[in-house]
């Protein structure tokens, strides 16, 4: 069966039988194949194995959302968190990258002008107001934003073709769900009741993962990677010696912390993991 993109629904695939529409389109001319998505090249989509480059980008190993937000709370540094949480659409998708917001204002029109100004390694939002009414990402927008170089796609709404993006890879983060496609509205329509906006600025560093999503302010990514990463290291020596017998009480010293709070009920377990290099929050 063959795909045809129907832009009036945000770039989704609608399927029919017959022969290619590209040969209807260009007599006597062979149609061009159609590329399979799983041999289209991949830029950085985020195995767990990539490291945030000066500018943002991903290159080799970056801390997983939970570690980061651990290492924020230990600086005292808040990073961005969608009021909603955003989910993967497929399992094992993980994306990090500056963020660049796209307002869903012109269905794909929008995106497409997005990707347009979009820079390699980036992270698209595609902001369609936290919408759960209709989706606005579909596999092809999927595909064109991959072979446009992004790093992936948030969406502040739904997406749909779900096993078609499982299958193109490119790492889709969204609200759910939603078979409809995008209604036409005024573009000064307002947004739903009740629904938040997703604060996040432009430049700011995309952390996704099965956890969630994070955005981390420029200015303080490299102080919280870093605190990232040793906490990642620690905690992995832990887990290996509690896998070996010793329990995380007697590796972080539980009865000395039980001792030194009956002296000083003030004495946090925070203060005391610090004191002690250990990582448990």
């Amino acid at each position: 069966m063959a795909e045809v993109a129907d832009p009036a629904r945000g770039g989704a695939g609608r399927r029919r039988d017959g022969p290619d529409p590209a040969g209807d389109l260009t007599a006597g001319t062979p149609a061009a194949p159609t590329p399979n998505p799983r041999e289209i090249p991949m830029v950085t989509t985020g195995t767990g194995t990539e490291v945030l480059r000066d500018d943002g980008t991903a290159g080799a190993e970056v801390p997983s959302t939970a570690a980061l937000w651990d290492a924020s709370v230990r600086l005292g540094v808040p990073l961005g968190v969608p009021p909603v949480p955003l989910r993967p659409a497929a399992p094992g998708m993980r994306c990090t990258g500056p963020l660049r917001r796209v307002r869903h204002t012109q269905g794909v029109v929008s995106i497409f002008e997005g990707l347009d100004a979009a820079v390699a390694g980036e992270v698209l939002l595609i902001d369609n107001d936290g919408r759960t009414d209709e989706a606005c990402v579909g596999d092809l927008v999927a595909i064109e934003a991959r072979l446009a170089g992004v790093a992936g796609l948030l969406v502040w709404g739904c997406h749909r073709d779900t096993d078609e993006l499982a299958e193109i890879g490119l790492p889709v983060f969204s609200l759910g769900p939603c078979p409809a496609s995008p209604r036409q509205r005024p573009r000064d329509e307002a947004p739903p009741a009740g629904t938040p906006p997703f604060e996040a600025r432009d430049g700011d560093t995309v952390v996704a993962d099965a956890d969630g999503v994070l955005t981390v302010p420029a200015a303080a990514r490299q102080g919280v990677l870093a605190t990232a990463g040793g906490i990642v290291r620690a905690e992995r020596i832990q887990a290996d010696l509690a896998l070996r017998g010793i329990s995380l009480r007697d590796q972080l010293g539980w009865e000395q912390y039980l001792a030194r709070r009956r002296e000083d009920p003030g004495y946090t377990f925070r203060s005391h993991l610090a004191r002690v290099n250990g990582a448990l929050e």
